[in-house]
């Protein structure tokens, strides 16, 4: 198997003389954010993809993750290279420093997270849906739910998920069956199933911050009727640490055809405790903040599995040995050329090239705007 290394030649490119991420920066004020501080970043979470998340990527895969009545245990060495990940200060790169985080450009959160979905796509899906949570929280939350939830999920401790999708319905929320009814105390209990649910259960954390889709009892009907609720794995007791288990369990975890280290899962909520996040009938607006932030992440897994696929291919084609090459030897004291000197296979791999550099700058400029909208 290929080993990925970091295209830190091409990033550079990009940062430096395409889109100036440099002069970007020291226009929003961000002064931490220097030359220096962006290449140290840089070459750090590539030995860090190369050498602890790569390692894990195919024996992942293999081993996939494993379910036992409700308890998700992730492959060998995932909860380490998590634990590590957050002991580097990774996870709360980007963040509020208000909560913990190191308030560094979004967009230099998102060139490291290219580094980790090219390296290992199933390990990054666990921080990936996280950073989405933090940011719905952190636009719509309460002054009291930001404290209580986005230090830990700042530092790591906690992780988070997104609960759109039920059996019955995919992008048609307007239909979604989940309800959520109001307590004397002004939580709710939320009952009902949501499926695909990616990190929906798993070991890596102590805690699992839920944001589900519901509807109140007396919901308009359609996408106007829709609620957001947070809902964790455990309850945080009173003084914010994990208290007693909240009615929400994982009913299974889908078998695909690949991540299958990264825990895809059926949730079951019964009489779940929650707590409204924004206006009643307003979580689908809530939601798309979260939304947004995974747009841009999927889009990311264009790119990095075409990067991972590219820096295969090259490989495969130096080591591939097929016939001679049209314009005389070039592997004489072999019994046939690598197929890389042949014309079409080079341009095989320039298209790939080619694809991999352009969605890569389409990226970066995206999240370039990124920067500018969290002011």
């Amino acid at each position: 198997m290929p080993e990925y290394q970091a295209p830190l030649r091409d990033m550079r490119f990009l940062i430096d003389h395409v889109f100036d991420f440099h002069g970007g920066y020291a226009a929003l004020g961000a002064s931490d954010a220097s030359p220096d501080m962006v290449s140290a970043i840089l070459e750090e979470g590539a030995k860090f993809c190369e050498n602890v998340l790569a390692p894990l990527n195919r024996s992942g895969d293999e081993e996939g993750c494993h379910f036992d009545n409700g308890i998700v245990t992730t492959p060998k060495g995932f909860k380490q290279a998590f634990a590590q990940y957050v002991e580097g200060g990774w996870h709360g790169l980007a963040a509020d420093p208000a909560y913990g985080g190191q308030g560094l450009p979004h967009s230099l959160g998102l060139v490291i997270s290219e580094m980790v979905g090219s390296s290992n796509t199933s390990w990054g899906m666990y921080p990936g849906l996280t950073h989405g949570a933090m940011s719905a929280i952190h636009a719509h939350g309460t002054a009291e739910q930001k404290q209580l939830y986005l230090n830990k999920l700042t530092a790591g401790q906690w992780t988070g998920t997104m609960c759109l999708t039920e059996a019955h319905c995919g992008t048609d929320l307007g239909i979604i069956k989940t309800r959520a009814v109001p307590q004397a105390d002004g939580s709710y209990a939320l009952s009902g199933s949501k499926i695909f649910i990616s990190a929906g259960e798993h070991d890596m954390s102590e805690n699992i911050i839920h944001l589900v889709l519901a509807k109140l009892p007396d919901a308009p009907a359609g996408t106007k009727g829709i609620s957001l609720f947070i809902v964790p794995k455990f309850l945080p007791d009173a003084a914010g640490e994990v208290g007693e288990r909240n009615g929400v369990s994982c009913g299974s975890i889908e078998h695909k055809m690949g991540i299958k280290a990264s825990a895809t899962c059926v949730l079951n909520f019964d009489g779940a405790k929650g707590f409204l996040i924004g206006e009643a009938n307003k979580g689908l607006n809530c939601m798309f903040t979260m939304m947004n932030h995974a747009r841009l992440g999927t889009g990311m897994q264009g790119l990095c599995l075409g990067e991972a696929s590219f820096q295969g291919a090259i490989k495969y084609a130096n080591d591939r040995l097929q016939m001679r090459s049209l314009t005389g030897p070039k592997a004489p004291d072999k019994a046939a050329d690598p197929i890389i000197v042949h014309p079409d296979v080079r341009r095989m791999l320039l298209t790939m090239k080619a694809f991999n550099e352009g969605n890569r700058a389409l990226a970066y400029f995206t999240a370039q705007l990124l920067d500018v909208a969290h002011l």
